[in-house]
């Protein structure tokens, strides 16, 4: 049997500050192919971010294990690139030159200057940044910062996109606007995305399949969606698809039952 792209084994957490314990993740099986684009929603302290750190590299587990394309997971690497909800952009460098510094250190004995430069340029075109090359972080608005991030991330060429609620922070519209180009960019470059996220209509309207958390501590997958729309997407389309309103209904009878629970 072929092995998954992404293969998360029997993975558990567990934190120890001096004798105190704190098991935040248990047995969690996960497999994502190449390609997908799987988001894991659950109630706030359900260990989604530290499930994501873990496949960052950032986090290591206390059981189990992470494999990527063959390759156990024990450390960051750019292999894994990851966009947080606070857009994390040095603040005295442009917008070019924050692209551009991932991609020095991704890519610079394998990339001449010349192919480097443009490889910056064509990821922040395709967040449709190119215009606001030399501005710096306090110059653009959060939603444009979020694209410098985003740009950043794809510009290392990662084998998994890594999102942890990166669209948390910013209003409605901008959010719209945003979750509008990953899935164009999702669509063009077929990369596989792993998303944490709150937002049950986001999670609807993104994912290939939703990943169901069960309340903390000692969080497990509680229940895997598969979200059969097809793609590309128009929000306005499929906001009355029955799949959609059928996968929408499904999350949110999930988490109210975890809520009462």
């Amino acid at each position: 049997m072929a092995k998954a792209y992404l293969s998360i084994e029997n993975v558990g957490v567990t934190f120890t500050k001096g004798a105190a314990r704190s098991e935040v993740l248990t047995g969690i099986d996960l497999k994502v192919e190449k390609g997908e684009f799987v988001s894991i929603i659950g109630h706030s302290g359900c260990g989604k971010s530290t499930l994501l750190n873990v496949v960052a590299g950032l986090t290591p587990v206390t059981t189990g294990a992470v494999i990527l394309d063959r390759q156990e997971v024990n450390a960051p690497g750019p292999d894994r690139a990851v966009v947080f909800q606070n857009h994390s952009l040095l603040p005295w460098l442009s917008v070019r030159e924050n692209v551009s510094l991932a991609v020095d250190k991704v890519f610079g004995r394998t990339k001449s200057a010349a192919e480097r430069r443009d490889w910056t340029l064509h990821n922040l075109d395709l967040v449709k940044m190119g215009h606001a090359l030399d501005k710096r972080p306090s110059e653009i608005s959060g939603g444009m910062k979020q694209r410098v991030g985003i740009a950043r991330a794809l510009a290392m060429e990662p084998k998994v996109l890594l999102l942890d609620e990166p669209f948390g922070a910013l209003d409605a519209l901008t959010r719209a606007h945003l979750q509008d180009s990953v899935m164009e960019i999702h669509a063009a470059l077929k990369n596989t995305v792993l998303m944490i996220t709150h937002d049950v209509d986001e999670a609807t309207l993104l994912s290939d399949r939703i990943v169901m958390m069960t309340n903390g501590p000692r969080a497990r997958v509680g229940q895997i969606l598969d979200v059969a729309l097809p793609r590309p997407r128009d929000r306005l389309a499929v906001a009355e698809h029955p799949t959609y309103v059928h996968a929408r209904a499904a999350v949110i009878e999930f988490l109210y039952a975890r809520r009462a629970a």
